[in-house]
């Protein structure tokens, strides 16, 4: 299947999940993993119409990202949107904020130190989803959701972080339909959060959704979903 027969086929499940739920698909955005495909892929990806493009590693996006947004003459019309969507580690921010838009993996005060310092020096302010293991999972990153009010308060005293939204990710799950309870709950802790806290009226986007759930995301309220092997395909490891 070629990359636009890919996208299309995204573009009508994401317009039919919104049907199904009575939203608008023009509500869902979508970024293109491209962390296990090659420049020549990511490069295909972005002319055909993906402008939102997300990697998890800047060792592995440093290529791509001087490729596709490091020219001198490169506007922001001619490059993509980047979304840094694995975990961030402290000593890599200098390389990342002022280069990826988005940082969909905000997880601790350290780490939103780090930013908000960064993001100063480059007289910019950095829109953050901030990461909810919902799931409990050990394995995934990501603040319990009764630490996120104290997390929220706590954030305020860094004002070159913004955050825009959360971020979770669902246990991989054979039957996609096993993630909703997932989805459902960041969505409600959203909800709820906005209702009560002062600093958490910027918080409108849902950053959840992968290849294998994101119908079900988007039917639990994703505004951002990642999709790397059912749009861009998978070539390396």
């Amino acid at each position: 299947m070629s990359m636009l027969d890919r996208i299309r086929s995204v573009e009508e499940r994401v317009a039919a999940a919104c049907e199904r739920s009575g939203r608008q698909a023009e509500d869902v955005h979508i970024i293109a993993v491209t962390k296990y495909v090659s420049l020549d892929t990511a490069k295909e990806a972005f002319r055909s119409g993906l402008s939102n493009l997300g990697e998890n590693r800047w060792q592995d996006a440093q290529e791509k990202w001087l490729a596709l947004s490091g020219g001198e003459h490169a506007s922001d019309d001619e490059t993509p949107v980047w979304h840094f969507i694995g975990s961030l580690q402290t000593n890599k921010v200098k390389d990342v904020i002022g280069k990826f838009t988005y940082i969909h993996s905000l997880d601790r005060l350290s780490l939103a130190e780090a930013i908000h310092k960064r993001a100063a020096q480059l007289g910019i302010i950095v829109p953050c989803f901030i990461q909810v293991n919902v799931s409990g999972e050990e394995s995934k990153h990501g603040l319990q959701p009764e630490e996120l009010p104290a997390f929220l308060d706590k954030l305020a005293s860094y004002p070159g972080v913004r955050p825009i939204g959360l971020m979770t990710m669902a246990p991989y799950e054979l039957e996609p339909e096993e993630t909703r309870p997932v989805f459902r709950a960041l969505r409600q802790l959203r909800d709820e959060i906005r209702a009560s806290s002062a600093h958490a009226q910027d918080l409108i986007h849902l950053s959840m959704g992968m290849s294998n759930d994101f119908e079900v995301a988007i039917e639990e309220g994703a505004t951002w979903v990642r999709l790397g092997t059912t749009l861009v395909g998978k070539e390396e490891e």
